[in-house]
C-alpha cells in the first residue's frame, strides 16, 4: 500500500487542536497516575497529545477536560518519545466521542461517524 492509499483510510478528518486535558488511569505498578496534557491534533476517533506522563500501548486512560469536566474513555495506540520531556500519545476514544472537542464546526464526516457510533451504542 503506498502513502496516498493510506491516508485515504482515516476514518476521520484530523483538525488542528491545541486544548488542555487531564490524563488519569492506573499506571503498570498499580498506582493511580493523574498529569495535564495538551492536544496538538484531534479528530472524530482520538488525538494526539503530548504528556510527561509515560504510557503504554493499548493502556486505558480517561481523559478529562478541566474547564467542563467532560470525560471519555481511550486507549492508547502508540507512544513515542520522549522529545523535550514529553511523551507523543496517540490514543483512540473506546465510543464514538467527537463531541468531546467541542468544536463548532466540525468536518462533515465527524458528523457521519457520530450518528453510526451513536447507533452501535
Amino acid at each position: 500500500m503506498n502513502p496516498t492509499e493510506r491516508l485515504d483510510l482515516r476514518r476521520s478528518q484530523r483538525v488542528p487542536l491545541q486544548a488542555v486535558v487531564i490524563i488519569q488511569t492506573i499506571l503498570p505498578d498499580g498506582r493511580r497516575g493523574r498529569v495535564q496534557a495538551f492536544t496538538s491534533v484531534v479528530n472524530a476517533h482520538g488525538g494526539l497529545l503530548q504528556s510527561s506522563l509515560k504510557l503504554v500501548t493499548d493502556q486505558r486512560i480517561l481523559l478529562i477536560k478541566p474547564n467542563s469536566g467532560m470525560e471519555v474513555g481511550c486507549k492508547v495506540v502508540r507512544v513515542e518519545g520522549p522529545k523535550s520531556a514529553l511523551y507523543e500519545i496517540i490514543f483512540e476514544f473506546e465510543r464514538g466521542s467527537s463531541r468531546f472537542w467541542l468544536i463548532n464546526s466540525p468536518p462533515e464526516d465527524w458528523v457521519v461517524e457520530e450518528a453510526i457510533a451513536s447507533d452501535n451504542y
